[in-house]
């Protein structure tokens, strides 16, 4: 078991050198990410919670919260090399389930809604499952027991209730996918920006808006003419 941990806190080290420019080292890493603090910190409490030590993991999730800002419900499952950069009020919640490799930037949620069953019992499964390789944006909220598949970019700020497809950049309020896939070969992409995907309604407003400046145009020269 101590050395699983060790291999998980240093894969957790790693992604922080791996995707974040202003650390140059584990013992930055160690010393100023309070991403790391909080998923580390996690690593002990999610421990404890198994062992059925649950109000102790708890409480000091709860220390966590205090000293960085980011809660990490004990119970959630979280895989190796997660990162979670600057992390200010990042929540994830309970039922959370989160893969290898996932970034996750300051104000996102991974939120819990109620879901019955169809005998219309409460299902114990409230909160999102994220897969490998997925960049999460500022601000993102995901909500309920949806499914974020593999390498999956979600824009800052977005709102995400349904799942999402592998490979799908989704942006908006509600969240809708990009006109291009993305492609997790070409390297990582910092807050899921990447210059070359286009959102599809975006365009569609961008075509309204001429439209109705050529009809304008003709309106005006209607009546200049009478």
């Amino acid at each position: 078991m101590k050395r699983k941990n060790k291999s998980l806190i240093l894969e957790d080290l790693d992604s922080v050198i791996a995707r974040d420019p202003a650390t140059g080292s584990r013992f930055q890493a160690a010393l100023f990410s309070s991403g790391f603090h909080a998923i580390a910190l996690y690593r002990l409490n999610h421990w404890l919670w198994q062992k059925g030590w649950k109000l102790t993991a708890r409480f000091f999730s709860q220390v966590t919260r205090f000293l960085t800002g980011i809660e990490i419900h004990p119970g959630a499952s979280i895989g190796k090399g997660f990162f979670i950069d600057h992390g200010m009020g990042v929540v994830i919640g309970e039922t959370a389930e989160i893969g290898d490799n996932v970034t996750m930037y300051h104000d996102v949620t991974l939120g819990g809604t109620t879901v019955f069953d169809k005998n219309g019992k409460v299902m114990t499964k409230r909160h999102p499952t994220i897969g490998n390789n997925v960049i999460i944006g500022s601000g993102a909220q995901i909500l309920g027991p949806i499914k974020i598949s593999d390498n999956v970019k979600i824009g800052s700020n977005a709102v995400v209730v349904k799942n999402v497809a592998k490979n799908e950049t989704v942006v908006g309020v509600p969240a809708h996918k990009t006109e291009k896939k993305s492609d997790s070969s070409k390297g990582f992409y910092a807050y899921a920006v990447d210059k070359n995907q286009t959102d599809p309604v975006d365009e569609e407003i961008k075509k309204l808006q001429l439209q109705i400046k050529h009809l304008q145009q003709e309106i005006n020269r209607l009546k200049n003419k009478n």
